[in-house]
């Protein structure tokens, strides 16, 4: 096997995935172009605002893209290529993009509502609430596991000390970003240029902000840029989408282009051997089992409950056009997939210890180094490739963080609100626990407590419960599907294969942790039990409606 052959598959696979199976089921669900969206009917500027197709696939990409797509496939590849393929090739077709495509089906039927207002229509208020403490907890481990990776990523010093270049570069770039988005955001919103003028001006920021990365570098340690990472999430989770999500989305869907294409030229030209084994064995030591630890490592690629909350959440209130939800959803996973495939490629191109001799100690340094020696061959300088890619590596996890720190805030905020009560009336415990500020301060504290943890001790953890969201979002679709008389039965088996993982997987963990009684431990063993009693519940009472003979539509 090479890698040329390996990509040809995956194009081959997820295109016609996309072409024939991501079509029918639009058909078969049903696409109005000409009805009313959610971005325009509940417009406010804030949460609800229309944006273009372009503008959405990048926000829905770059979201649910972060670091896990690079990370999982090459955490999982010590199982050897062939079952991580699979994985990602059959869970990104009829896993994770049905998955993705249903929840932003349901959620733009539903004014824009989140999976969470879906369970409470459909399923019941206490399945509501009780998913919205699920989702809560979940988005804390998800913004502890990203802003880790993030902050490891900038960090400008090894262990000796001494000044890392390529990750100061990241660094000052990144940081960069975020002031040419704010800046682009008002240029979007007050000047009206055309698009092609707002692509120049696109292209020419991100120019900037690459010239002046790589020859500014900043040197911060992690520590340090743990506290300023969650500075920034605290803002860009409370701010009007305009302002910085979907202009740096903007600037972001440019940067995703790059590095997916040159990832893409660089394994044609170079057809890079696969220097993995295919198969290692059904147990590896220091991963596990196979099943369940593999379909749980390798979440973004193949299926992630974590995209059911992104569609729902923020990408479903800015859709222009129900026709558009297939390219941003279905789509967007596809290419997910793609990455992964990619990532794959990467990682399998070292020999064995190759990486680590380098100095590539995070997955995203192992994909930038793998693409960076790919290009390096016809003619492109190693230094700017490996910065350009953990940058748009870094990109994608500032994204998933603002992202799902605004959805953690929210459902929070929803936790505690109660349609019968006005505004005006609420109690002052309630009107302090629905602010938004606190809300997003809560939700932050614990985040950063838990990421001093480090992504690798919480990635377990965040995988089991990220797959168990996916069952529980895939039971609310097709709970959802047949109250409104449609066909939802290509649900069924992903959400029961992705319960028997993800409940199994908890189980695992727990045990490995209460053999391990430390204090950073015991804190996600409460994480793990909270999780695992209220994922039982949920889906109890999911299934329930959905095996109900006489359910009314």
């Amino acid at each position: 096997m090479n890698g040329v052959i390996m990509m040809l598959i995956a194009i081959v696979v997820l295109g016609g995935g996309y072409l024939v199976y991501g079509r029918w089921l639009a058909k078969t669900w049903g696409i109005d172009a000409n009805a009313k969206t959610p971005a325009y009917e509940m417009r406010d500027g804030v949460d609800y605002e229309p944006a273009d197709t372009a503008v959405v696939f990048g926000h829905q990409f770059a979201s649910i893209a972060g670091a896990g797509p690079i990370n999982g496939p090459i955490q999982a590849a010590v199982f050897g290529w062939v079952p991580v393929l699979l994985w990602v090739l059959i869970g990104g077709v009829f896993f994770g993009a049905v998955q993705d495509f249903s929840a932003m089906y349901a959620s733009v039927k539903n004014k824009g509502r989140t999976i969470g207002y879906i369970i409470e229509e459909y399923i019941g208020k206490l399945g509501k609430k009780l998913f919205l403490l699920f989702c809560w907890l979940f988005c804390i481990l998800v913004v502890a596991a990203f802003a880790d990776v993030v902050a490891g990523t900038f960090n400008g010093f090894n262990a000796e000390g001494a000044h890392i270049v390529a990750n100061g570069s990241v660094a000052t770039t990144s940081m960069l970003f975020i002031i040419e988005a704010v800046a682009l955001g008002c240029i979007l919103r007050f000047c009206k240029f055309n698009k092609w003028v707002n692509t120049i001006l696109a292209i020419a920021l991100l120019v900037v902000g690459v010239f002046v990365g790589l020859n500014c570098p900043i040197f911060v340690p992690t520590g340090t840029w743990h506290i300023l990472v969650f500075v920034y999430i605290l803002i860009a989770s409370v701010v009007p989408v305009w302002a910085l999500l979907q202009p740096r989305d903007y600037l972001n869907s440019y940067l995703l282009v790059f590095m997916i294409v040159a990832s893409v030229v660089g394994v044609l030209l170079t057809n890079p051997s696969i220097n993995l084994p295919a198969f290692v064995g059904f147990k590896v030591e220091g991963m596990g089992n196979m099943f369940p630890i593999l379909f749980v490592t390798i979440a973004c690629g193949a299926v992630s409950g974590f995209h059911s909350l992104v569609s729902s959440g923020t990408a479903s209130k800015q859709i222009k056009s129900e026709k558009h939800m297939l390219p941003v959803s279905f789509g967007a996973m596809l290419l997910e997939s793609m990455l992964a495939v990619i990532a794959l490629i990467a990682v399998a191109s070292f020999a064995q210890g190759e990486a680590a001799e380098l100095g590539y100690n995070t997955p995203a340094q192992i994909f930038a180094g793998g693409v960076a020696n790919f290009l390096q061959k016809v003619g492109l300088p190693h230094s700017v490739v490996f910065t350009l890619i953990n940058l748009a590596v870094s990109a994608f996890a500032l994204t998933s963080l603002d992202s799902v720190a605004r959805i953690g805030r929210l459902s929070f905020q929803e936790l505690f609100l109660d349609a019968s009560i006005e505004d005006d009336n609420m109690e002052p415990w309630r009107k302090v626990l629905t602010n938004k500020y606190f809300a997003t301060v809560i939700t932050l504290v614990l985040s950063y407590i838990l990421a001093k943890a480090g992504y690798k001790n919480i990635w377990p953890l965040f995988g089991s419960a990220n797959q168990l969201l996916s069952a529980l979002a895939l039971i609310a679709c097709a709970v959802f599907f047949k109250k409104t008389n449609r066909k939802g039965w290509m649900l069924w088996i992903p959400m029961v294969i992705m319960l028997a993982v993800t409940l199994t997987a908890l189980i695992q963990k727990m045990i490995a942790l209460v053999g391990d009684p430390t204090a950073g431990n015991m804190l996600q063993l409460a994480f793990a039990v909270a999780l695992f009693v209220l994922g039982i519940i949920v889906a109890g009472l999911g299934l329930k409606r959905l095996t109900e003979n006489n359910a009314k539509a």
